[in-house]
């Protein structure tokens, strides 16, 4: 019973829900991508420039500049239906764990 006070604060810790960090538009991206918050996280907004749509999905390439993570060039291509949609149609990535691996890209609705 000694362990009682650290017990209650895993099980605290263990049940707390995760906070997802907001756009800079003030929705919020999902809790599975996103670490941190707006100013040290993983997401951020990326400029039209850095994607092209492609047959089927996205090509995104990103150089060092384009996200606060990204330290080299890096192209990714993501197929349509594992994009997530923008809330502000805008374009957000967000690079897990590592500016090798995205772990959540958004896009704003494809409209033709």
């Amino acid at each position: 019973m000694r362990n009682l006070p650290l017990t209650l604060l895993v099980v605290f810790l263990l049940s707390a829900p995760a906070v997802a960090h907001d756009a800079h538009t003030g929705w919020d991206y999902d809790k599975f991508c996103c670490n941190g918050d707006n100013h040290s996280g993983d997401c951020q907004m990326i400029s039209t420039k850095n994607v092209r749509i492609i047959n089927g999905g996205y090509q995104i390439s990103l150089g060092p500049g384009d996200h606060r993570l990204v330290t080299r060039p890096h192209n990714f291509s993501l197929r349509q239906d594992e994009a997530r949609r923008s809330q502000d149609e805008e374009y957000h990535i967000c690079l897990y764990p590592t500016e090798d691996t995205l772990r959540c890209f958004y896009a704003p609705d494809m409209t033709f």
